[in-house]
């Protein structure tokens, strides 16, 4: 839909295991965490080409986790955070 306006939250948590979360399921398939150092490994970092009438029409990027993939908008703004945490590493 257009018009909708996303606000990332970075924060510090805390020890994750002292934490309760409760995602409203039909929101949120799945809640993981992923290593700063992880995504800043170029390994781990990579990009999905869309295609539209048959060319290259646009390209995202995507970082890889295990069973994971962090894709899409989220992917988009795990980036825009790298570049702003870490311009040196990333």
């Amino acid at each position: 839909q257009q018009g909708q306006m996303v606000a990332p939250v970075v924060a510090n948590l805390g020890p994750l295991e002292d934490l309760t979360l409760t995602p409203n399921p039909e929101e949120v398939e799945e809640v993981f965490t992923v290593p700063l150092d992880h995504l800043l490994r170029e390994e781990n970092q990579g990009y999905t080409h869309f295609r539209t009438a048959g060319r290259y029409s646009y390209t995202l990027p995507v970082f890889l986790n295990g069973p994971h993939k962090v894709w899409g908008l989220t992917a988009i703004i795990t980036e825009l955070t790298l570049e702003l945490l870490a311009p040196d590493r990333y």
